[in-house]
Parts: structure tokens; C-alpha cells; sequence
């Protein structure tokens, strides 16, 4: 079956099985072909006589189910549970003027979701950014990538299950219930591992009531927070601009995990419908809704609480910020209606990052840098159960060994490496458009200054989150670099990739 030495792009216009055989029709830069399973490609007119001869496949497809509003879902569902923990710690280093960090943070996560929007247009599959990165620069670095894509998901999933249990210890301790808080994590684990596994269109019949319930019970509580005695609208303007540069800039790293999930959908871009304009206008949608409840909310619960609550009786940052925030604004039996509100939102939180980080696992495997069990779609569910139940384990390990700050940081810091190397991928993706046929159906404004401001500002963040930053990019090459060369380089499929065409190089293509 014929192969060719650089990545193919064209317009999708066609999508099906036929006779058991996946079928990717692409109006493309070398004509019209059909491409199977990803990477495989060849004239409409050989495939005829490929039925006819029968072959025995294997499903590694996945179903195109989701439309905007699930996009929008899963982006909201996957970033708002952030609020319910990062305003304390965010507090601890920059004080009341929080507000002003989310908006910092969502300025530098927008020139990445405009890359990352048209990246998805033209590259619309599953595993998101791994595909991305691995077309742009070569299985290399789409291994280091995808792998550290996998784990700061996994991290940032797991600070949802990790920091929910302080919600849930609110409401045990008003109901008088003892409970262990690690075996909860655990069960909720394995609740939504479960889920994942039954399908995508289970995992957004449970998030859809979850957000709206979250959204309504936190419009509540800012309106609530308007009618306090001891409201001052001036507390967190005056302290945010009276906060340094540099305070602000490492608040605004710290909380830049909050807007992970933005992009967190074109992960399982393979089963977005109309994939070219949903997951753009989904993603940046999302983005703007985030950035405004975020800043929102972390301005009114600075204004209608006094003094420096975030801190416990006990001296140590509170970790249950929404809880303390609605107690104080709208009583104590609001406050626990909206722990057992947050609870849930994390659990949904958690619930999208295994849909999420299970699918560049999944990628891999059929790029075949990973066993190829990881590629394999559950015929009755559609879904990739293997990558699935690898996720739920790996973030298992997580919950029980990670301190939660540690989480929030290691997260961070690999997604802002990663949303630089976004930023890379349009700019080199344009530049060698004629040589490997770019033409997205959507293309950001304001280029290359916007991919320029994102690179720029993601490195001047980087800074400011220190040797924990480090340490994950660290595990990440490391873990990356044993694994390509280990297994995946003698299976990766070796092409002229657009970075090399930057480069000037050229490499033989493989047989």
C-alpha cells in the first residue's frame, strides 16, 4: 500500500466504514484518496479491490457523536471545577487581587487556543495536541509530548478527586458522618473510570445536568455575595494593582491550570461532528465563558469576605474555597448545598480528563509508538477501553502520592511548555504550507503576532513556576526518550516532517 514522505492535509469530506474497513475520504494536495487508519493511503479506485480480496480488521475507529454544545460542555466541565480550588492557593501568594491573575493567565491560554482551533480545522482526530506536535516535528518529539500530554491531564484529573474530598469532609462534619477520605477518591475513581469506558455520550449525559446545577448554584452565590453587610467592590481592585509584576506573573502561572481543559476537548477530536467548525468555536467559546466566571467570582468572594480568610484556623490554606465563600454569603446551609455541588463538579471534572488524557494513549497506539492493545476500540461501547483503564490506574497512583499544590504546579508548568510548542506548530505549519498542503478550514487572526505574544509569555510564566516546572518537563523527555527508542522507534513511521522542511532537511522515506 503506497506511502508517502511527508504528512498528507486535506479537506475531510467523507468518513465511514465500509465492509469493516475504515474509510477516510480527503480531498487532499495529491488528489483524491482514501486514507486507512491514519497513515495508509491509496486511490479511491484500489479500494474496491481491496473488499473484494476481504481483510480482517481490527475497529480502531471511534464514532463522531459530539456536536458545539457537547464541546462546550466538556471544555466548561473539564476548566470550572478549577475555581473550586486554585483562589486559596492563588490568595496565599498574591492576596485579594486574584482576579486579575485568571485574567492574566486566560490572555496567555488565547493565542493557543487560536492555534490549537486551527490546528484541530485541518487535523481534526483524536489525541489533540500529540497529533499535532507528532505531524509537525516527528514521532520523537510526539512521544516526549504525548506522553507528558497523558500525565499533566492524568495530574490535573487527579487534583479534581484529590481536592473534592475537602468539599466532602464540609459535609460529612455537618452531618456527623465518619468517613475515609482516600477510599472516596478511590470509589469516585472508579466510578468514572466505569463511565469512560461506556461511552462518551455517557460521560456528557452526566456532565451536562452536573454544569448546570454547578453554574446556577454559583450564580447564586455572587448575587448572594452583592447583599452582604460587609461588601467592599474596592478590596480586590486595590489589591491587584497594588500587587509587583513579578507577584502577578507567578499567580497568574500558578493558576494557568484552571484553563487546561480549554483545549482539553480536541483530544477527542475524532469524535467531534463537523469537526472543522465545532471544535474552534467550542474551544474558544469555552475559553471566554471561563475567563469570565473565573475573574467574577474570584473578585465578589474577595469583596464580601474581610481579612485573609484563606487561611484556616489551623494556619494552613483552605482548600475548600466555593464552601467558605458561599457559607459566609448565604449561611451554612447553602454552604454545604454547595460543597455537595462541588463535589460533583470535580467528580465531572475528573470524569473529562480520563475522556481526555485516555485518548492520546490511544493516538499512540495507532501510531504504533505504544503497544498496539492501546489502540483497540471496544466493539460494543466505542470506546478505547485499554487507554481508558491505563488512565484510571496511573491517576490512582497520583491521588494517593501527590500533595495537591505539587499537582497544581507539575500541571501547569508541562501545559505551558505545551501550549509554546502549539504556538510553534501553526508558525511552522504555514511556513511550509505549499510543501505539505496546510489549508485549514479555520486560520487564527492576527498571525504570526498571536502564536509570537503566546511563546513570549508562556516562557516568562515558565519562570515563575520554578523547579517544579522543570522536574515534570525532566520526567517527561526522560520517560519520552526510553519509549521511542525502546519500542516505538523501530515502528515509528518515518516521514518528511514540516520541521524539517524549515530545516532544509530531507529524509528517505520509509518501505
Amino acid at each position: 500500500m503506497p506511502r508517502f514522505d511527508f504528512p498528507v492535509f486535506g479537506e475531510l469530506y467523507s468518513q465511514k466504514m465500509q465492509d469493516n474497513i475504515a474509510c477516510v475520504y480527503f480531498k487532499s494536495n495529491i488528489g483524491n484518496i482514501v486514507v486507512l487508519n491514519r497513515g495508509f493511503v491509496m486511490p479511491f479506485s484500489k479500494l474496491d479491490s481491496l473488499i473484494e480480496k476481504g481483510t480482517e480488521t481490527i475497529n480502531t475507529t471511534l464514532k463522531r457523536s459530539v456536536g458545539l454544545s457537547g464541546v462546550v460542555i466538556i471544555s466548561l466541565s473539564a476548566m470550572l471545577p478549577g475555581i473550586f480550588v486554585t483562589p486559596t492557593f492563588a490568595a496565599e501568594i498574591m492576596g485579594a487581587g486574584i482576579w486579575l491573575a485568571f485574567i492574566v493567565a486566560a490572555a496567555v491560554v488565547l493565542p493557543a487556543a487560536i492555534s490549537k482551533a486551527e490546528l484541530s480545522s485541518g487535523m481534526p482526530s483524536s489525541g489533540g495536541s500529540y497529533v499535532y506536535l507528532e505531524r509537525t516535528y516527528g514521532p520523537l518529539i510526539g512521544t516526549i509530548s504525548g506522553l507528558g500530554l497523558w500525565a499533566s491531564f492524568l495530574l490535573k484529573s487527579g487534583f479534581a478527586l484529590i481536592g473534592f474530598s475537602a468539599y466532602f469532609l464540609a459535609v460529612t462534619t455537618y452531618f456527623d458522618i465518619d468517613m475515609e477520605m482516600m477510599v472516596l477518591s478511590m470509589s469516585a475513581l472508579v466510578f468514572i473510570t466505569i463511565v469512560n469506558i461506556l461511552g462518551v455520550k455517557k460521560v456528557k449525559a452526566i456532565q451536562t445536568p452536573v454544569l448546570l446545577v454547578t453554574l446556577g448554584m454559583l450564580a447564586i452565590t455572587c448575587v448572594a455575595a452583592f447583599l452582604v453587610d460587609d461588601f467592599d467592590g474596592g478590596r480586590p481592585f486595590k489589591a491587584a494593582f497594588s500587587t509587583d509584576l513579578w507577584t502577578l506573573a507567578e499567580t497568574s502561572a500558578f493558576v494557568f491550570v484552571a484553563y487546561a481543559g480549554v483545549t482539553k476537548v480536541a483530544a477527542i477530536g475524532g469524535e467531534v461532528k463537523d469537526p472543522e467548525k465545532n471544535l474552534p468555536a467550542g474551544m474558544l467559546l469555552s475559553l471566554l465563558i471561563a475567563t469570565v466566571i473565573y475573574s467574577l467570582i474570584a473578585y465578589l468572594m474577595m469583596a464580601a469576605i474581610p481579612g485573609e480568610w484563606w487561611f484556616g484556623e489551623d494556619g494552613k490554606v483552605v482548600e475548600n474555597p466555593i464552601f467558605v465563600f458561599a457559607e459566609n454569603v448565604a449561611g451554612t446551609e447553602f454552604g454545604i448545598f454547595a460543597a455537595c455541588v462541588s463535589v460533583l463538579a470535580m467528580i465531572s471534572m475528573a470524569l473529562a480528563g480520563i475522556l481526555a488524557s485516555s485518548r492520546f494513549l490511544y493516538a499512540m497506539g495507532q501510531d504504533k509508538l505504544l503497544p498496539p492493545a492501546l489502540e483497540r476500540v471496544h466493539t460494543k461501547f466505542e470506546t478505547p477501553h485499554w487507554p481508558i483503564i491505563v488512565t484510571g490506574v496511573a491517576m490512582g497512583l497520583a491521588i494517593f502520592f501527590v500533595p495537591l499544590k505539587d499537582v497544581v504546579k507539575l500541571a501547569s508548568g508541562f501545559k505551558i511548555m505545551i501550549f509554546i510548542m502549539i504556538n510553534t506548530c501553526v508558525i511552522i505549519l504555514r511556513q511550509t504550507s505549499e510543501r505539505h498542503g496546510w489549508d485549514p478550514s479555520y486560520k487564527g487572526a492576527l498571525y504570526p503576532f498571536m502564536q509570537i505574544w503566546g511563546i513570549l509569555a508562556g516562557l516568562f510564566l515558565i519562570y515563575f513556576i520554578g523547579t517544579k516546572a522543570v522536574v515534570g518537563a525532566s520526567a517527561a523527555i526522560v520517560s519520552g526518550l526510553l519509549t521511542y527508542y525502546l519500542y516505538g522507534h523501530k515502528n515509528a513511521k518515518i516521514a518528511q516532517t514540516p520541521f524539517q522542511t524549515i530545516l532544509g532537511k530531507t529524509e528517505e522515506k520509509s518501505e
